[in-house]
């Protein structure tokens, strides 16, 4: 079983040799961006919690409510597990935001097993947590986790990247992304830093925390 992860520039740099080799335009995409961020972060309940807040608010507005949270202590789980809602709410959350942070703070999975773990198991094991998604488990695996070939097809960012850099009628669904990217096997997930990377230079904002 390989677990490939993603530690280093040097992997970066193995990966990107690779995407540019079997998709020219990456070749493209690199010299406009630069050297590729790692986008790696520790795994655990901190890392959820980054991940839940982000869904479907702007960069800017997750990095606000991450940073109050943070100042309150809330972003361990012991923590929000004993949190009133209505403190969680003073963050800037929603209640239905609140209630799946507080169900997998209570859950408490064992977050040490999942880097054992096949990437498919780690899936299961996450999308089972009242309020993760396929996106949320994609993320945590790659940058909590690093996992080489994990590509979040559903994130819009890499959506609106791919039909840019593709000249796409319109904005690929998840299943046409997930079709895209596998050519791109076994560094699907540096394909997605670069994607993240060429959003950020075509919008002028970052598309992910």
């Amino acid at each position: 079983m390989s677990l490939r992860t993603i530690e280093t520039e040097a992997d970066l740099a193995e990966g990107a040799a690779f995407l540019a080799d079997v998709e020219p335009r990456f070749a493209v995409v690199l010299d406009l961006t630069g050297t590729l961020p790692l986008r790696r972060r520790p795994d655990g309940f901190a890392a959820l919690l980054d991940m839940i807040v982000s869904q479907q608010v702007s960069t800017a507005s997750a990095a606000a409510i991450h940073g109050r949270l943070a100042a309150e202590g809330f972003d361990r789980a012991e923590r929000v597990a004993r949190a009133a809602p209505e403190e969680l709410a003073a963050c800037g959350l929603s209640r239905p935001k609140i209630a799946y942070l507080r169900a997998i703070a209570s859950a408490a999975p064992d977050y040490g097993a999942l880097r054992a773990l096949p990437d498919k198991d780690v899936t299961a094991a996450l999308t089972a947590l009242k309020g993760v998604g396929r996106w949320t488990a994609d993320l945590y695996l790659l940058s909590a986790l690093g996992r080489a070939d994990v590509f979040p097809s559903g994130d819009l960012a890499l959506q609106e990247a791919a039909r840019h850099l593709f000249d796409l009628p319109q904005r690929p669904a998840a299943p046409e992304m997930d079709a895209i990217s596998a050519p791109w096997r076994p560094w699907r997930a540096v394909a997605a830093r670069a994607l993240w990377a060429y959003y950020r230079h075509i919008k002028g904002r970052e598309g992910t925390r």
